[in-house]
């Protein structure tokens, strides 16, 4: 058997709460609404805003989540991929939005899109609660 490069929970972990993946995805569905067309934008500019602020947040909290039950070196295809996401949601992160309300709407669907692929990584590999 080889040996796992999982960390072991420490006592901040086991006393860390879940994150809140319903949350999660109610937030990239403001974003993602499947009725919405791809020009339609969200009511106005300060709610933009506030949407990639808490999107941020959120990706923030899962990834780590994610990244310690897979530890750097990947057990299965559900691990890697779950990997790949939090590679490419990494970069999302980097990035900032352009300037005006198209392209920051852009950047908003962009993150939406990572933070809901991650949430669906977050229950595949079966980090529910």
């Amino acid at each position: 058997m080889r040996p796992s490069n999982a960390h072991p929970p420490t006592a901040e972990d086991r006393d860390r709460l879940p994150p809140d993946i319903e949350t999660m995805r109610v937030t990239a569905d403001r974003l993602l609404d499947p009725d919405a067309a791809p020009g339609v934008l969200p009511p106005s500019a300060v709610e933009v805003d506030t949407l990639i602020q808490l999107m941020r947040g959120q990706l923030e909290l899962l990834i780590p989540d994610i990244q310690r039950v897979t530890g750097e070196d990947p057990k299965n295809v559900a691990h890697y991929c779950a990997l790949a996401c939090v590679g490419e949601a990494r970069e999302r992160l980097r990035l900032e939005p352009g300037s005006g309300r198209d392209r920051a709407a852009a950047y908003a669907r962009r993150l939406a899109r990572v933070l809901n692929a991650l949430c669906d990584h977050y229950e595949n590999i079966g980090m529910r609660s």
